[in-house]
């Protein structure tokens, strides 16, 4: 459910969830009981735990916190050693 903003007169915000379809134009204030009308703004629609939004904060989050590399990728293995022995030359190569 969406999270609206409501502000009474002496200036106290408060937010509350309410349906879309059942959205009231004020509320009583928690604060001082005073009616706080409704912001006009648009509402603020929960964050969910899907994959999207996972991926969009561990992309932010690595942008100033890049992951430490511990190791190299796999097949990436010490280099082929070269030799210079002129004999290696003429053996079959794979």
């Amino acid at each position: 459910m969406p999270l609206y903003d409501f502000r009474c007169d002496a200036g106290h915000l408060a937010e509350a969830h309410y349906a879309l379809a059942a959205v009231p134009p004020c509320v009583d204030c928690r604060v001082c009981g005073e009616p706080a009308r409704r912001l006009l703004a648009a509402p603020h629609l929960g964050r969910s735990g899907s994959s999207a939004y996972r991926l969009i904060e561990q992309t932010s989050r690595s942008a100033h916190e890049p992951a430490v590399v511990r190791s190299t990728g796999p097949g990436s293995g010490s280099p082929a050693r070269y030799t210079a022995d002129p004999r290696h030359r003429a053996l079959p190569r794979p």
